[in-house]
């Protein structure tokens, strides 16, 4: 397969990757009002580095740009390098505010960012206030999606929107156009921003944790600014009400838009909603029967897991001795994930119940007389060869890196449930933690589970694409 990418290519993607490296600062600089309310000196880091991408962004702005040469390939190249880069400027603040080492502020950036929730520190409550909002904003931020962030704000609406919104790995339209349906995303994002958020002030949470949580929960990203998480809280409707927010971050936003057009019944008529309350019910029974959880414990972490969010109400101390039958059952849901077109990570919703129909639908072909017509039809809408194809390949890439890391992490020593839980947590953006991740962790291990996160946000191929474009480019020169 050749993926022609000349000098002209490079100069075509410049320019919107400058916007979104524009937009990445602006983020950064967020987190300046947080340290000058607590009196923190860490303003410094965030001005230095938000600005110094802003300034580069604004450079790569004033290159020749005709957006109706920009393709596909483009734009999955500039979202793979536009994540790459976000986590770099956020491992740079964290790096010179907090004193850890590259390679961990870049682990911690770069979850953050990607929605993932592991973290390095082993001590999140002696963090600064602003570098904990600053890990909060990057994941409510990267849960959207860096480049859909900059397409709703800063991109004019055409060819280029529509080929970085489907970079993304997004193909759901709410409006007729993209950047409308991008704009319209943000407008449900904030409504459901401000509701979580006067939901835990009513629960009693303070306004600085209120603000944190919603943005952590309903971006499904999970990192949290106390070091047991939605447990330090010890609160049952703090824990439900965080059950709900990881329910609406993992529910399609095209839902969301139905719903609060009044258009109820089609929420339930939805096939990922559906299949969602099934594995939500059927796996918290599993473990409410056969790994002694709680009723709330058993309902909280399935949606935890499934919804890729990753927050959690014990100690991993606690987690660690759970039965392997427990971990593989939160195993299975961290790389089903929940819904196409929301804030989730792993294989979706949508691919799973593609792949399990087109089972059923060969095994009926076989069963069925000669010359029988087989009607394929998700959700009332008919299935061709090419979705069930798809489907059925990117879950097998998704499995051959999810085992290829299983192996690296193995072979440092640590337990094989226990990897492969890492790992599934990595890749499919959730957080949730055997204990594995640490500041101590051996470097190869670290970066691969860096790649994972990366790669799990935007759903592998656009990194396969700049791989390859990568490698041809070396080719070329030696």
């Amino acid at each position: 397969m050749k993926i022609s990418v000349g000098k002209k290519d490079f100069l075509l993607m410049a320019n919107p990757l400058g916007i979104i490296m524009k937009g990445i600062g602006v983020v950064i600089l967020i987190p300046i009002i947080v340290a000058l309310i607590y009196g923190e000196n860490t303003y410094i880091e965030f001005l230095s580095f938000g600005l110094l991408s802003i300034a580069l962004g604004y450079i790569l702005t004033k290159l020749p740009f005709d957006d109706r040469r920009l393709r596909l390939k483009h734009g999955m190249i500039i979202a793979a390098v536009a994540w790459l880069w976000a986590a770099f400027i956020g491992s740079l603040c964290l790096m010179y505010s907090t004193n850890i080492d590259f390679l961990n502020a870049y682990f911690e950036s770069m979850s953050a960012w990607s929605g993932s929730g592991l973290s390095i520190y082993p001590d999140v409550e002696i963090l600064p206030k602003s570098v904990l909002f600053l890990r909060s904003i990057e994941q409510w931020v990267g849960g959207l999606g860096v480049v859909i962030m900059v397409i709703g704000i800063l991109i004019r609406p055409g060819t280029a929107a529509a080929r970085l919104y489907k970079s993304e790995a997004r193909e759901e339209k709410i409006k007729p156009s993209i950047a409308n349906t991008v704009k319209t995303i943000w407008w449900i994002y904030l409504l459901y921003t401000l509701i979580g958020i006067v939901l835990y002030l009513l629960a009693g949470m303070p306004l600085f944790d209120a603000i944190n949580n919603t943005f952590t929960n309903l971006s499904t990203g999970g990192m949290s600014i106390k070091n047991n998480n939605i447990g330090a809280y010890n609160s049952d409707l703090i824990t439900i009400i965080t059950i709900i927010l990881m329910i609406l971050g993992g529910t399609s936003f095209l839902v969301h838009y139905k719903a609060l057009k009044g258009r109820t019944l089609d929420v339930f008529r939805d096939i990922q909603f559906q299949a969602m309350i099934i594995i939500v019910i059927a796996f918290s029974i599993l473990l409410i029967v056969f790994g002694k959880f709680t009723n709330l414990n058993a309902v909280f972490y399935v949606v935890s897991a499934l919804s890729c969010t990753g927050s959690n109400t014990l100690p991993v101390s606690t987690m660690v001795s759970w039965i392997d039958y427990s971990k593989v059952i939160l195993i299975l849901a961290m790389i089903i994930g929940m819904a196409a077109g929301s804030t989730t990570g792993a294989l979706k919703l949508i691919r799973v119940v593609t792949l399990f129909k087109g089972i059923y639908w060969e095994l009926r072909k076989v069963l069925s007389p000669e010359r029988s017509v087989i009607t394929r039809k998700i959700g009332g809408k008919p299935v061709g060869d090419a979705e069930i194809k798809e489907a059925g390949s990117y879950t097998f890439i998704y499995l051959v890196f999810v085992f290829t890391s299983w192996l690296v992490l193995m072979q440092y020593g640590y337990e094989g449930i226990d990897s492969l839980f890492e790992v599934a947590s990595a890749q499919g953006n959730v957080g949730l933690s055997m204990g594995i991740t640490s500041p101590t962790m051996p470097n190869m291990a670290e970066i691969f589970l860096i790649f994972n996160m990366w790669i799990g946000r935007i759903e592998i191929i656009p990194a396969l694409i700049l791989f390859k474009v990568l490698g041809d480019q070396i080719l070329r020169f030696k």
